[in-house]
């Protein structure tokens, strides 16, 4: 029986101001019916313009060499109109990201049906009928509402719905999934693959899972491809390769995953603590569109962080955890006075900063840093590196002469794993890894008590991620630094706190030493989270019972939203759920 799909040594190159571009070379693969072939590789590695190129979407500068056939007909250099006549029929793609592949002043329920109007010649009234069918497929909840949507106005994980929705309502032969869930948090993840997984085993539909996650390719690919640098280095069935790798890149890319129960060594608390936050509160001022626009809204708060107390010693690391939404980032930015709180204290070495001046918090700055998620962000790209990680010194010890600050750039880009030749180079000059280590230098170089890390590896290859974790790591070793680490990954988490905090809507559901909460978490939400955290085990994925949960995140505005797990006290909308010490420094949220 022929394959569904047979590419057979393509070769894609760009031409660009630098040269030309070898991209792909001598891919070769195929797809059978009802398979879902998984294509794992870092940023970079080719697995994007493998399949961009095999139907005809590359970009003006680039060409494919080779062959592509689907049902043994070759569609490679094929016209455009044959072209058109696959792709959204036969053939469907779902992108990284669905808000730049969804059409902005559209709604919902039009871009939806656009494809089986197109191409299925369906009418009207019926592809509004099998929209609304496939977006209750989908999981997405009140769909008559959602289909008079746009897409700004839903969440990332329902937009990614969306175009799943999208992608199979023309009931496709094969769909090309590129990275479909590396910018979803964890649970929201767990659903988008529960249902590429009801879509390959009830409608036979054939996929290739395009990832650089281990896990997410472990609990749904029949086979696996491994790319870097353009070449396809090893392949096999999952099982093979995720067990008996052959290639060494294959097995970087499974040792850089966090392994289970790697937790860093424990930290004896001695004496006061460096930071005690007490009942932080942060609001928000949002205002309702009514019927006649915003003019004539109503002004309601939303309490982004909304009564949180924790304490943080020398040398010790709290983990903060949860789904976009939840409070992380102001939470770090309200401790850090970077935004007005709206009650409670922040401590820093038993003085409360409420009682400093701007001047006095800006002599603080020393000793506390930030290091943000994405660093081509936060650099000035405008300025060579070496400007950037000298910017915190000149400004906080402006005594200091020029060639001590070039010095101790230079110390600290050598101490971080930079090159300190690279000091003249530029932010786009640099890798996304190099990058990030350019933004710990810039943190690092003042000699902070305490570092917050917000997301800083969540947009990095898993084997980058692992060289920064390994990094902080040894700077927190070195220094005693206190360390805040903010993620939505409970994996990176466990292998770099001792304390865990959980929040959920701006308050804590739980916090807890990191061995006795993965062990044993015990609020509802800790629980469901902890459960959708891929593990890069075959076996283990194909057997495991996921504790899903249903929809979206509600709206903070929701006075109710906190009752979420606490049912019983929804007659009481204002209720918030009191944390109880079910264990020695164990807090669970009251819930049902």
């Amino acid at each position: 029986m022929s394959a569904l799909l047979e590419i057979a040594n393509l070769n894609v190159h760009f031409a660009t101001p630098d040269g030309d571009v070898h991209a792909v070379k001598n891919a070769s693969l195929t797809i059978q019916e009802s398979e879902c072939l998984g294509v794992v590789g870092e940023s970079g590695s080719g697995k994007s313009q493998l399949f961009l190129a095999a139907f005809g979407l590359l970009a003006g500068n680039g060409r494919a060499t080779g062959s592509v056939q689907y049902r043994g007909a070759e569609i490679l250099d094929a016209p455009t109109a044959r072209l058109n006549t696959l792709r959204g029929s036969a053939v469907t793609m779902i992108f990284q990201d669905p808000l730049t592949s969804l059409t902005p002043h559209m709604r919902i329920g039009r871009q939806i049906m656009e494809g089986l109007m197109r191409h299925r010649h369906v009418p009207r009234e019926a592809a509004y009928s099998r929209a609304r069918e496939m977006l209750d497929y989908v999981r997405i909840p009140e769909s008559a509402r959602r289909m008079r949507q746009y897409p700004h106005e839903l969440s990332g994980g329902m937009r990614q719905r969306v175009m799943i929705a999208m992608a199979t309502i023309t009931g496709p032969d094969l769909i090309i999934a590129d990275e479909p869930t590396t910018a979803l948090d964890v649970t929201v993840q767990a659903q988008i693959l529960e249902i590429l997984r009801a879509l390959k085993n009830d409608r036979k539909t054939a996929i290739a899972l395009v990832s650089h996650d281990m896990g997410v390719i472990a609990g749904l690919a029949d086979r696996v491809q491994v790319m870097r640098h353009g070449e396809i280095v090893e392949s096999g069935a999952v099982d093979d390769v995720f067990y008996a790798p052959r290639h060494d890149y294959t097995r970087m890319l499974l040792d850089s995953i966090p392994k289970a129960g790697e937790t860093p060594a424990p930290v004896t608390a001695v004496g006061a603590p460096l930071l005690t936050v007490d009942d932080l509160q942060v609001s928000f001022p949002v205002k309702d569109v009514g019927s006649f626009g915003g003019l004539f809204g109503k002004t309601r708060s939303l309490r982004a962080v909304d009564g949180i107390s924790f304490t943080l010693h020398q040398g010790e690391t709290l983990g903060v955890v949860g789904e976009s939404g939840c409070g992380k980032s102001t939470l770090a930015r309200a401790v850090l006075q970077l935004l007005p709180k709206s009650g409670g204290r922040v401590v820093w070495l038993g003085r409360d900063l409420d009682a400093a001046t701007q001047n006095d918090i800006r002599k603080l700055r020393e000793d506390f840093q930030i290091v943000f998620q994405d660093p081509l962000a936060s650099l000035d790209p405008r300025m060579p590196v070496g400007v950037s990680i000298a910017e915190p010194l000149k400004a906080l010890e402006p005594h200091l002469p020029g060639d001590t600050v070039r010095q101790r750039v230079r110390a600290m880009m050598q101490r971080v794993g930079l090159d300190a030749a690279w000091i003249n180079r530029y932010p786009h000059e640099l890798s996304g890894g190099q990058n990030q280590r350019v933004g710990l230098a810039r943190a690092m170089i003042v000699g902070p008590k305490m570092l917050v890390c917000d997301e800083a590896v969540s947009a990095l290859d898993v084997s980058i991620q692992a060289q920064i974790v390994a990094l902080i790591r040894d700077l927190q070793a070195e220094t005693g630094l206190a360390l805040i680490f903010i993620s939505h990954d409970l994996s990176v988490v466990r292998r770099l706190s001792h304390r865990v905090m959980v929040l959920y809507l701006g308050r804590v559901v739980e916090m807890a030493p990191s061995d006795a909460l993965y062990a044993g978490p015990r609020h509802p939400y800790t629980r469901a989270l902890l459960s959708a955290v891929l593990s890069p085990d075959p076996r283990l994925e194909r057997q495991r019972k996921r504790e899903l949960l249903a929809g979206d995140l509600p709206s903070p505005l929701d006075p109710r939203a906190q009752l979420t797990f606490l049912k019983s006290r929804l007659d009481q909308p204002d209720y918030r759920p009191r944390l109880i010490e079910e264990a020695p420094g164990h807090f669970v949220a009251e819930h049902d």
